[in-house]
């Protein structure tokens, strides 16, 4: 995560920082498979993300909760309440970013999970351009 994104996730009230956990956990399962690669970059990324703001046990909490509300609605559902909780365009272009990061954490990222990144895009009002510019940039080479 760059040093900017890093200072926009500082300032983050926890429903905006659960919200960018939520939307790392609906990238993660984006393809239908929570891998083992997945769920280390899943768990490393939060602990770096919350720097100690949120325990395990809290980490582990909210990855149930987010499991549950997903499979009580939609994704777009989600992806809309992820939107409601970060108003901002910085911690929205955050929340993209590690979308995408956590989806080419296993060095591949598959159609279901570009399908995931532009639905992203949209549902967060993020260009398509841009969307595909942080998708380079963050991709494995």
């Amino acid at each position: 995560m760059s040093g900017n994104s890093a200072s926009v996730v500082q300032g983050l009230s926890d429903p905006k920082l659960e919200a960018l956990v939520e939307m790392m956990f609906l990238a993660a399962s984006a393809d239908g498979d929570f891998s083992d690669v997945e769920r280390r970059h899943f768990l490393q990324s939060l602990e770096s993300l919350t720097d100690g703001r949120l325990n395990k046990a809290s980490l582990e909490g909210l990855l149930d909760r987010a499991k549950k509300d997903l499979d009580a609605s939609s994704r777009g559902v989600r992806l809309s309440a992820v939107k409601e909780r970060l108003p901002e365009p910085g911690a929205r272009k955050v929340a993209l970013s590690l979308a995408i990061q956590v989806t080419a954490a296993d060095g591949i990222i598959r159609t279901s999970e570009r399908e995931l990144i532009l639905e992203t895009a949209e549902a967060l009002e993020i260009d398509r351009d841009e969307a595909a510019d942080l998708v380079v940039k963050l991709s494995p080479k």
